[in-house]
């Protein structure tokens, strides 16, 4: 069982910027894809990036060139540094962890991110 927390949520204006933190538990880190979701009010959870453990990166279109996702293997912990934020960013962020060889995603609880205009 792979436990994962996010953190670092917040309110912040347009065109401002949040970092947000994704913990997970295990001794194989590295190995775990990472990826973050969001789900706006009354929508459906989607994608907003990822990152395998062999660097490779991807990112919706949505949020590209405004969004980075990074990881720091020996913390156990991802992060998505979001930049240039726009009100329809607001959303609840979910981070979910899939150790390698496996395709089983261990979610969060989710951290909420508002953004006012």
């Amino acid at each position: 069982q792979v436990q994962v927390v996010e953190s670092g949520g917040g309110l912040v204006q347009a065109g401002g910027s949040l970092r947000l933190s994704c913990a997970a538990s295990g001794r194989t880190f590295s190995g775990y894809a990472v990826a973050w979701f969001r789900q706006a009010p009354g929508k459906e959870r989607a994608f907003v990036a990822r990152s395998w453990s062999g660097g490779i990166t991807r990112y919706a279109d949505s949020v590209k060139g405004r969004f980075t996702i990074s990881r720091d293997n020996a913390k156990n912990t991802a992060y998505l540094q979001m930049n240039s934020l726009k009100p329809e960013d607001t959303a609840v962020y979910y981070c979910a962890a899939r150790p390698g060889g496996t395709n089983q995603d261990y979610w969060g609880q989710g951290t909420q991110v508002t953004v006012s205009s």
